[in-house]
């Protein structure tokens, strides 16, 4: 499998083993980016959601049996879907309002996942300081998709 191309100044993204750090870099998708990005994967944004799901994926396999069915399941589930509709929005980037609504969805999902942290913490499945630190990346993968939508003419791909 080929690495994911990278922009200069974009950040190696980490891998599923490694943590993240507790303040994450900040994300600004606002530049020109149709002359650098040339795939969702390379948003920082993604590559923060992406590595958020892995966590969780690493973390929710010290849930007990019990919430198999439940918390797990809806954790990896709302995590993954992140990024999916982050990809989403990347292909549907012809149509403004498609756009909006796929990083609408992704917001959607990163809220959810905020909820599921948090119930992870409150039921003692989740160590506070790890929870808290999943927690704010959501926030600010929440956030930096809300500045990719307040901004959706920069991204939009023109019809050919």
């Amino acid at each position: 499998m080929s690495p994911i191309p990278q922009h200069p100044n974009t950040p190696t993204p980490q891998y599923p083993n490694t943590p993240l750090p507790i303040s994450p870099p900040p994300i600004s998708p606002t530049p020109p980016m149709q002359d650098f990005i040339h795939s969702y994967q390379e948003l920082q944004v993604y590559q923060l959601a992406f590595e958020c799901s892995a966590q969780i994926f690493e973390v929710s396999r010290r849930f007990p049996s019990e919430e198999q069915a439940l918390l797990t399941r809806q954790s990896l589930t709302a995590s993954r879907s992140v990024c999916a509709s982050i990809a989403e929005a990347w292909g549907k980037r012809r149509y403004r309002k498609a756009f909006v609504a796929k990083l609408s969805d992704a917001q959607a999902e990163a809220a959810e996942m905020q909820t599921w942290v948090q119930v992870a913490i409150r039921c003692g499945y989740l160590d506070p300081e790890r929870g808290q630190e999943l927690f704010g990346h959501y926030r600010t993968i929440f956030a930096a998709l809300e500045r990719l939508a307040d901004n959706a003419t920069v991204w939009i791909k023109p019809l050919e």
